[in-house]
């Protein structure tokens, strides 16, 4: 891992391929097909992030396949934690007095669903392409 990782995300087109990249294996013209990016680019960006840990490649005949590795990720998640604590506590706070204003009007709120705890690292989850 020879790039900082905040480094290596920061860039838009990085992050586009690793959202292809969470719903599985991907060949680099599949990549191209999905991003709209030239191959020239694709295969660059790849390189950085095969670089930094983020994805793996293994050869398929004469086609390149990646695939995403979240392993890197857990470092964002962990720096991430208290920050996402921090906005948990506001929300909680918020919703308190939510209650309170509602209760002073006499309309109480309708019972939220619990939270799920936030998960960085589990796949599948819907994303967004603009991101």
């Amino acid at each position: 891992m020879g790039r900082d990782l905040f480094a290596v995300l920061a860039e838009p087109a990085r992050r586009a391929l690793l959202d292809e990249l969470v719903a599985g294996e991907r060949a680099v013209g599949a990549l191209v097909e999905a991003t709209g990016m030239a191959q020239p680019s694709v295969s660059k960006h790849l390189a950085v992030l095969a670089d930094a840990g983020l994805v793996r490649a293994r050869s398929e005949g004469p086609r390149r396949i990646y695939a995403l590795d979240p392993t890197p990720l857990g470092a964002v998640d962990r720096w991430l934690a208290p920050y996402r604590a921090a906005a948990d506590r506001r929300l909680e706070v918020l919703e308190r007095r939510l209650d309170a204003v509602a209760a002073a009007e006499g309309t109480p709120r309708e019972p939220r669903a619990p939270r799920r705890p936030r998960d960085v690292m589990r796949p599948g989850r819907p994303r967004r392409r603009d991101a």
